[in-house]
């Protein structure tokens, strides 16, 4: 997690279509701005849609639940977040994500057969894809994209 500033928990509720229901999802964030409310996601959603690292989100603290509350995303930081369920039980799950690692992605580990991975802005989300779309060929994963910046969508577009 970043350094110097005050980290905060804030929770977003969402409905999921994976889950068919309403749920909630509690994020790390820095405080970047406490006047105007905004905050910086500074964990891996493994759940939230629409929402990724470094986003700048808008949270406002409510009594009734003694957090701070998801309000609205301010600017989103260009980077996606993919959820990646393991199909083979036997390949280990740290060898896919040292693949995507290799990438110039950040995973981390939901459950045993379930892990969520950053791809940064910087990193070209065509190749990213590639890979994604051969191992789910392979039978090795399935994947959903819940948070796709523009910036990789572009990216698999053009390609």
């Amino acid at each position: 997690m970043s350094e110097n500033k005050q980290s905060s928990k804030i929770i977003f509720r969402f409905y999921s279509e994976i889950f068919d229901r309403e749920m909630t999802e509690t994020l790390w964030a820095v405080e970047v701005d406490a006047a105007q409310d905004l905050y910086k996601i500074d964990s891996i959603p493994s759940y939230v849609p629409l929402i990724a690292t470094e986003d700048v989100v808008r949270a406002v603290y409510d009594k009734m639940e003694e957090a701070l509350v998801y309000q609205e995303t301010v600017t989103p930081s260009g980077n996606s977040t993919i959820q990646v369920i393991r199909q083979n039980e036997q390949t280990p799950l740290l060898d896919l994500r040292k693949q995507f690692a290799q990438l110039g992605c950040v995973s981390e580990e939901v459950n045993e057969d379930f892990f969520v991975l950053e791809v940064p802005v910087g990193v070209n989300y065509a190749v990213v894809k590639d890979l994604l779309d051969e191992l789910e060929q392979q039978e090795e994963i399935e994947y959903a994209e819940p948070s796709l910046s523009d910036i990789h969508r572009e990216q698999t577009e053009a390609g």
